[in-house]
C-alpha cells in the first residue's frame, strides 16, 4: 500500500469528519457506506436480485 497511515492521521481525519458532517449526521452517513459496501460486493460477486428471485406467473381463470 503506498499510504501508511499512523494512529495520529486517522484521528486528524476522524476529527475533520466529524467537523464536516456533525454529531447527528454520523449514523446515516455510515449506514449509507455500509450500503454501498453491500451493493459493491453483490455486484462483484455477480449476484442479482432479480436473479435470484425467479417471476411467478399468474393465470387468471376464463369465466365461460
Amino acid at each position: 500500500m503506498p499510504f501508511r497511515l499512523g494512529p495520529w492521521e486517522i484521528a486528524l481525519i476522524l476529527i475533520i469528519i466529524l467537523i464536516v458532517f456533525g454529531v447527528g449526521k454520523l449514523p446515516q452517513v455510515g449506514g449509507a457506506i455500509g450500503k454501498g459496501i453491500r451493493a459493491f460486493r453483490k455486484a462483484q460477486q455477480g449476484e442479482d436480485e432479480e436473479e435470484e428471485r425467479p417471476k411467478k406467473t399468474t393465470r387468471k381463470k376464463a369465466k365461460s
